[in-house]
């Protein structure tokens, strides 16, 4: 440990700076954002502003009086409406993950296998709905699929239906926008997995007379499943809390923890009680995330 320490000493002052201008970015944009949001989560709500009374107050004789107000996890926790919000939030982005996935691995293993003129064309196109605003493409889905859109006119005029179909305003929209909005963060992960798989052993595989299912089974499968894991963590964590495409195409009796958030802060105001959601999404998201890093490191360590 004295030798590690020495070491990080005698960098250079320019490696310093570098080291140090990520840490300060993150301290400054996620870390003071976190003890804020912590901050207002043990606070207890108040008609003003902020609608929360302060963490730290001043007492008699100068001393810093500290009072956290915990009943505002213990509220969350047992109310059936929060344990709903997060149960359906928690299912629908685990729905939408494995969906994504079960349509991205094949397009990702077709674009690593593919020619290099063609594999940057078909990368172009998998990136290509970035270049647009997020909203601008969920709107677009909305005049696809409401009841005089483009959808409903070709199904009648094709003669398969005689009236237009409720596909706006369902469960099944919610599941359309999530998976085709972030449906590249499941390819492009998998493709820079699946791009490094040595092509030969493939070969030795179809040379020892392995059938090309039990080729992916066993030797394509398991190496790629670090793009598994991170493609499924880029879909599932901000699907999780997911508001635009739920309160854009989804059901108005919809419920998850985005819309719950929605109107704790600016419907009700209270802000304490929607910070402990937040907090316990939190606690929710980081552990398993924890668990699996721990888990992948004890492996690299065998």
């Amino acid at each position: 440990m004295p030798e590690q320490s020495s070491a990080r000493l005698s960098l250079p002052l320019w490696k310093r700076v570098f080291i140090a201008l990520p840490t300060a970015f993150l301290a400054i944009f996620f870390l003071l954002p976190f003890l804020v949001v912590l901050q207002i989560s043990l606070s207890e709500a108040d008609f003003g502003v902020p609608p929360y009374r302060p963490l730290f107050s001043w007492a008699e004789q100068g001393v810093l009086q500290v009072t956290l107000f915990f009943r505002n996890f213990t509220f969350v926790a047992g109310d059936a409406l929060y344990l709903a919000a997060l149960v359906t939030s928690l299912k629908v982005a685990a729905i939408c993950t494995a969906i994504c996935l079960v349509i991205g691995y094949p397009v990702a293993f077709y674009i690593a296998r593919a020619p290099e003129g063609l594999r940057n064309l078909l990368l172009l196109a998998v990136i290509l709905p970035f270049w647009t605003s997020f909203l601008l493409r969920v709107y677009a889905w909305m005049g696809f699929l409401n009841n005089s859109g483009l959808i409903n006119n070709a199904l009648i005029w094709l003669g398969l239906t005689s009236e237009p179909l409720q596909m706006m305003r369902t469960d099944g929209a919610i599941y359309l926008g999530i998976v085709y909005s972030y449906l590249p963060f499941m390819i492009l992960p998998l493709y820079a997995n699946l791009q490094k798989l040595d092509g030969t052993l493939l070969e030795a595989a179809a040379d020892l007379g392995a059938r090309p299912l039990r080729t992916f089974l066993h030797i394509v499968l398991p190496l790629s499943l670090p793009g598994i894991l991170a493609g499924s963590l880029l879909v599932f964590i901000p699907a999780v809390g997911e508001f635009v495409i739920p309160e854009l195409l989804g059901p108005a009796d919809n419920l998850m923890v985005g819309r719950v958030l929605w109107n704790e802060f600016f419907l009700n105001r209270d802000w304490p009680v929607a910070s402990a959601i937040a907090m316990l999404l939190l606690v929710i998201l980081v552990l398993p995330i924890m668990f699996l890093r721990n888990t992948q490191q004890a492996e690299v360590r065998k």
